[in-house]
């Protein structure tokens, strides 16, 4: 997990974005490659032909789109610690639209995305789901609110038996070796025919990573609510979960 790329656009979340990237790259001795992104306002209609409604695009030049984008990254970055700042650079051309970050991610370890909002100024929903399935390489979802702080020390594994879930903790071998505590989650609803995971930290066992297996109870018909309060009450600080058998997030 060498080479961290971080799709730039302008709004808030960019911070959040270069602060957990910034606490990745601390922990494993990552690059951060930042590059500008393009969006095109496309119409929006609704199920009734009446109610359609169609943004007029900004018409604003790559040049001076790219001098924006790369203004919001330099002021972000200069509120990062002196010691990885310099670990940030901007690749430089003129910003990519959706798919051309998911194809340039390909030759990336991790990307680097803001959690999406409903806000149409803040991170999109169609950017996390471009980059998941078109780059076939792992993204890390930023908070809205990151701080400094580590990131993979104490990790929770969602497992659920599927191919995904296998690919997931593939592409994760590299975090869960460095962790100091890797917990692996199972949860009623939330499994597939597949291996348990008892059979899951055999596996990583032979990884020399010493995973601790937990079944959860469903407490809800939403799997994803009794990950997510399990990692909270255990103090993770990072979740790695595949993103397809139930809802992407």
């Amino acid at each position: 997990m060498k080479t961290l790329l971080l799709p730039i656009e302008d709004h808030e979340g960019v911070r959040a974005i270069l602060t957990t990237a910034a606490n990745f790259a601390r922990a494993y001795g990552g690059r951060c490659d930042a590059v500008g992104l393009s969006h095109f306002p496309y119409p929006t209609v609704g199920a009734e032909p009446i109610l359609a409604v169609s943004l007029a695009p900004t018409f604003e030049s790559a040049d001076a789109k790219s001098q924006r984008l790369r203004g919001r990254f330099e002021d972000a970055r200069a509120t990062l610690s002196g010691d990885i700042a310099g670990e940030f650079r901007w690749r430089g051309g003129d910003p990519l639209e959706e798919p051309d970050v998911a194809a340039l991610a390909r030759v990336y370890d991790l990307t680097v995305i803001g959690r999406p909002t409903d806000r149409p100024d803040g991170p999109r929903m169609t950017t996390l789901e471009t980059v998941l399935f078109d780059s076939g390489r792992p993204i890390l979802i930023a908070p809205p609110d990151a701080k400094d702080g580590p990131i993979g020390r104490n990790i929770v594994l969602s497992w659920n038996g599927s191919t995904e879930a296998a690919e997931t903790v593939t592409a994760s071998l590299p975090i869960l070796k460095a962790a100091d505590r890797v917990t692996v989650l199972t949860v009623d609803g939330g499994m597939v025919a597949g291996p348990d995971g008892a059979a899951l930290c055999d596996y990583l066992g032979v990884h020399e990573i010493a995973a601790k297996h937990v079944h959860e109870a469903g407490r809800t018909s939403r799997p994803g609510e009794t990950i997510l309060e399990f990692a909270k009450r255990e103090d993770a600080d990072l979740l790695v979960k595949s993103a397809y058998t139930h809802s992407r997030l």
